[in-house]
């Protein structure tokens, strides 16, 4: 046993990729889950959990939430930010990240007042786009498109705000739990609705605008894979009020869907398409045969 475990630490060494070891540590997918926890909480307070809410003790719950987010905010953050300068500087100890970090934690907090009146539109979205959902309870309660889009909308403004690391971490946590992948850089309009959300893959410079549905399965994507145009658009435009049915697959990052146009399931879009268009393909020709009872 004791070979085997000298066996693997010296992979550590030969190969690196170790947190919590003699330097800067990495953000904590613990801590992330639970600033993610703590913001749906805020958002939606009395959904995320059993609590005692009244005129009296909103106040105090709400500000200790506060003050949880803003620690564990601050210290992941700061670790980002570390990476980040070592990534670029090689410095192990930058002096700026820990004042950079706090700011950027009270920027986020300052700005929730204006995220949460955007995912309420959200809500409404949802509500009034599907004939199934019966109350905004419900969709904040049942709705995985509801979940990603919350915790996209904050993943973005700490893109915006280029931290390393913590957005992506945010995105895949409910990537996993939902199926639905959206990079934290995609820039995403009021009114938007997943319906269903499985399989929906949306790019790092995808831009959608107002009023827009999305079905399962959709890829809003890149026409290619190269590494040296990360800095570039790859991703298309969705103008407002576009519904993109299950399956459509739209690429490239010089393709704008027009406003108010419909692209049907299944089609398979790398171009521009004009305001109004309607995008469906042919009825497929169905072989019926006929057995004979048995």
């Amino acid at each position: 046993m004791d070979q085997i475990t000298n066996n693997i630490i010296q992979t550590y060494k030969d190969k690196g990729v170790l947190n919590h070891l003699e330097g800067p540590n990495l953000p904590s997918r613990k801590s992330i889950r639970r600033i993610i926890r703590n913001l749906e909480s805020i958002i939606f307070p009395g959904f995320e959990s059993e609590e005692d809410l009244n005129n009296e003790l909103i106040s105090y719950t709400i500000g200790a939430k506060l003050q949880q987010l803003t620690k564990d905010l601050t210290f992941e953050i700061r670790k980002s930010l570390k990476f980040g300068c070592r990534m670029k500087h090689k410095d192990e100890n930058c002096h700026i990240c820990a004042e950079s970090a706090e700011e950027t934690t009270f920027y986020l907090l300052n700005k929730i007042p204006e995220i949460r009146e955007v995912i309420l539109l959200d809500v409404e979205a949802a509500l009034s786009g599907d004939p199934a959902a019966k109350s905004s309870e419900e969709v904040i309660l049942s709705y995985p498109g509801l979940e990603a889009i919350v915790i996209h909308r904050f993943a973005h403004e700490l893109y915006k705000k280029e931290v390393p690391l913590i957005p992506r971490m945010m995105n895949e946590y409910i990537h996993r739990k939902t199926g639905i992948d959206i990079h934290p850089g995609a820039r995403i309009g009021r009114w938007f609705f997943m319906d269903h959300g499985t399989g929906i893959v949306i790019g790092e410079t995808t831009i959608i605008g107002d009023n827009v549905r999305i079905y399962q399965g959709v890829t809003i994507g890149a026409l290619k894979v190269i590494k040296e145009e990360a800095e570039v658009k790859r991703h298309p435009t969705i103008e407002d009020n576009v519904t993109i049915y299950s399956g459509a697959t739209i690429l490239g990052g010089k393709t704008v869907i027009g406003r108010n146009s419909i692209i049907g399931g299944n089609v398979w879009i790398t171009g521009s398409q004009k305001e109004n268009s309607r995008i469906y393909l042919k009825p497929p020709e169905y072989i019926v045969r006929k057995g004979n009872p048995s």
